[in-house]
């Protein structure tokens, strides 16, 4: 598609946001739309939602964490640092905080869960890649590692146990969707349960009572690109990105699953929409200059974009079908968001303009929710109503365990020797 014409309605959408140029407030402003010109407030999230996000899991429940060898999780961080920062950081702050948590106990016989402090993701590739073959190698290890050293494991073959599993694919341990389609979910896990970043509606890497919740994304960091609230949002759409991956995808047509190939050649050349590969030193400034920020898919269906557009108020426009998005009982995605299909991507600046304009004040509002923002992110140290609460909340809500979590003499244990030959090599 081409350029718009009608820079009226893009105006009016904009002097929603914040307060801008003269000359964009006087367009708007001849169109009969200057009431609009308000400032911007934050609303308290309503309904069962807000409720949710607001818990308290303390006094809920109780966890055990496994004092694992070093070479499982502290170790790994010795040797890349660069796990510290990377998107799939969760599992290194989740350890950390649960440590000096209220929910700790050191009396597994009182323990409602049992955590197992393994960093699948801390093996990295030079160009920052967790090893695929070796993340489901490392996992088997810890598992085999409990269950001899402690009986929890055994009673339940895990059932009372979660993992923090970060990946692309969280359990099914590959970056590309098709190689973590065809080695699926490690077979030990079938019975535990997950807190994975990765979340598709009827996907094989979906474990059934998964907790969705949201990349890592640098809270300090964003905090210090912060700007004055009062900056106007002077861009409409905005996005960084790859647009193809030609180094994996020298087609062009599998990454994204094209999506991202057809939001630049539908709208490289269109002024209403700032999109680069380009990552210049004021990406997050820029974020907080925008109306809407494109979410869309790249090998997975998530990326920290989303935590970023959520934290710097920028209305996230999600390009993912059926993606299951983090803390979805606690955080309205649908009040908050725009969701558009990815065949719908070359209509996507009809959609974006023709949205009534209260609509996009009411998403802002809502943006502006301290609790909505904190949600999103793994702060140290912890605070109140963050995404380590958030976990914590859904684990409380799946007690107290169902009948069968206890095995019975002769029930069938989990088959150590099914998946991959790979996966059964030792770590």
């Amino acid at each position: 598609m081409g350029s718009r014409t009608g820079w009226l309605p893009v105006a009016i959408l904009l002097l929603a946001a914040s307060a801008l140029s003269p000359r964009v407030a006087a367009a708007a402003a001849a169109g009969g739309e200057a009431e609009h010109a308000v400032q911007q407030h934050s609303e308290r999230i309503s309904g069962s939602a807000g409720d949710v996000l607001e818990d308290n899991p303390v006094g809920r429940l109780k966890v055990f964490i496994y004092d694992l060898p070093r070479k499982y999780n502290k170790k790994m961080v010795t040797k890349d640092p660069r796990c510290l920062n990377h998107m799939f950081a969760a599992e290194i702050f989740m350890h950390r905080f649960l440590l000096s948590s209220a929910v700790r106990t050191l009396n597994p016989k009182e323990a409602d869960w049992f955590y197992t402090p393994v960093y699948t993701t801390c093996d990295l590739t030079n160009a920052g890649l967790p090893l695929p073959f070796k993340s489901p190698r490392v996992m088997r290890s810890a598992i085999q590692y409990i269950s001899n050293k402690w009986p929890f494991w055994n009673r339940t073959d895990g059932a009372d146990h979660f993992f923090v599993v970060p990946h692309d694919f969280a359990a099914c341990f590959h970056y590309q969707e098709e190689k973590a389609i065809e080695r699926g979910i490690l077979p030990l896990l079938r019975r535990a349960t997950l807190v994975q970043t990765f979340g598709q509606e009827n996907h094989v890497c979906l474990k059934e009572g998964s907790i969705i919740i949201p990349p890592y994304a640098p809270p300090q960091k964003m905090q210090a690109h912060l700007i004055s609230p009062d900056t106007p949002r002077s861009i409409f759409v905005y996005f960084r990105g790859l647009f193809y991956d030609t180094g994996n995808d020298p087609e062009g047509g599998y990454y994204a699953r094209g999506a991202r190939a057809s939001l630049w050649e539908n709208f490289k050349s269109n002024p209403l929409f700032d999109i680069s590969t380009d990552h210049p030193a004021t990406y997050y400034e820029d974020m907080q200059r925008a109306v809407f920020c494109l979410c869309p898919l790249g090998w997975a269906p998530w990326s920290p974009r989303l935590v970023e557009a959520v934290v710097f108020g920028c209305i996230p426009v999600i390009i993912a079908d059926d993606i299951v998005l983090p803390f979805a009982d606690a955080i309205p995605w649908e009040e908050i968001g725009v969701f558009v299909e990815e065949k719908d991507v070359p209509k996507l600046d009809t959609i974006l303009t023709s949205m009534p304009i209260d609509d996009i004040l009411r998403k802002q509002r809502l943006l502006a929710n301290p609790s909505m923002k904190q949600a999103m992110l793994f702060p140290q140290p912890a605070q109140p109503r963050d995404a380590f609460h958030q976990i914590l909340n859904g684990l409380a809500r799946k007690l107290p365990h169902p009948e069968g979590t206890y095995l019975q003499p002769g029930d069938q244990h989990l088959n150590w020797t099914a998946g991959p030959v790979g996966d059964l090599k030792p770590w």
